[in-house]
């Protein structure tokens, strides 16, 4: 596996060594002492999993403390763009975003520590999108960003994409007060 360190400090780009045949493929998808190498000592609690129709925009969430959550991340069907945005008050990259193509094609893996605000939007119908995290879900801690803010100029790669209602009002990052 290649684990490729980012501009943004913290934020990792995973690339597992993909075995083909005549069969099928073969990938190691995890491997703890390789991301721990890379990471630091990291425990993941919870996994979960999301399907989406082609154009769907999750995000921009995170989870404040106590409850704050990392993320790794990845595409088991289809592909999305992934979009996690620096909201750590003392890092010399709060505010800016990186975005990563995820494919189960490519099958890249994103690490996303807690300290950011994390989204995707799918490009195709029937995205299965995968994340391992290192907290449990915890409503009274969680936050959002305006994924369409100009402030944070992200490009998402689609015009008018599907988005809950709650994502639609979510705070615009000129108001959002971290608690990292």
């Amino acid at each position: 596996m290649i684990i490729t360190k980012t501009a943004i400090e913290g934020l990792l780009i995973l690339e597992p060594r993909v075995f083909k045949d005549d069969r099928g493929l073969f990938f190691e998808s995890f491997n703890e002492k390789l991301f721990t190498e890379a990471a630091g000592p990291i425990e993941f609690i919870q996994d979960n999993q999301s399907v989406s129709k082609k154009g769907v925009l999750r995000g921009l969430h995170f989870q404040n403390n106590p409850h704050a959550q990392g993320k790794l991340v990845r595409v088991a069907k289809g592909s999305v763009i992934d979009v996690a945005v620096d909201i750590r008050k003392s890092s010399p990259t709060y505010g800016q975003h990186m975005a990563v193509e995820l494919t189960a094609e490519n099958n890249k893996q994103f690490w996303i520590p807690a300290g950011f605000a994390h989204g995707f939007v799918a490009l195709e119908d029937d995205t299965i999108f995968c994340y391992k995290c290192t907290d449990y879900y915890a409503p009274e801690c969680e936050g959002s960003l305006l994924w369409s803010d100009e402030d944070l100029n992200i490009n998402w790669g689609v015009e008018n994409p599907l988005v809950s209602e709650k994502d639609k009002v979510a705070t615009k990052f000129t108001n959002f007060k971290s608690s990292f």
